[in-house]
């Protein structure tokens, strides 16, 4: 088992900056891969980059732009993702998953693992 819980949501102004946070506990995440994904109302859950535990491989669609970092701190257990330039369209609640797979994966369904969510406001 893996537990995951995401923090640092919130509400924020257009233009504004947020680091997300997922603290992950069980077992080791060797062998797993991370991977950030939201959801809005009313909408599908989106991928939105993910990243291999054992070395520094990421994976970020390109649809998703140069806007969002995803990055991690071994020691820590800690996934992070850096979102800048934030817009309205970004509000949505954010998940944390763990995938025990080889490749780094963009389905949903594929991910094993999830935390609670963090709610991210873009709003004036």
């Amino acid at each position: 088992q893996v537990q995951l819980v995401e923090s640092g949501g919130g509400l924020v102004q257009p233009g504004g900056s947020l680091r997300l946070s997922c603290d992950a506990s069980g077992r080791s995440l060797e062998t797993y891969n991370m991977g950030w994904f939201r959801q809005a109302p009313g909408k599908e859950r989106e991928f939105i980059s993910a990243i291999k535990w054992s070395d520094h491989s990421t994976y970020v669609p390109y649809s998703m732009g140069i806007r969002f970092t995803i990055s991690k701190d071994y020691a820590k257990n800690t996934m992070y993702l850096q979102m800048n330039s934030l817009k309205p369209d970004d509000t949505a609640v954010y998940y944390c998953a763990a995938d025990h797979g080889e490749l780094l994966r963009s389905s949903p369904s594929e991910y094993e693992y999830w935390g609670q969510g963090t709610q991210v406001t873009v709003s004036s």
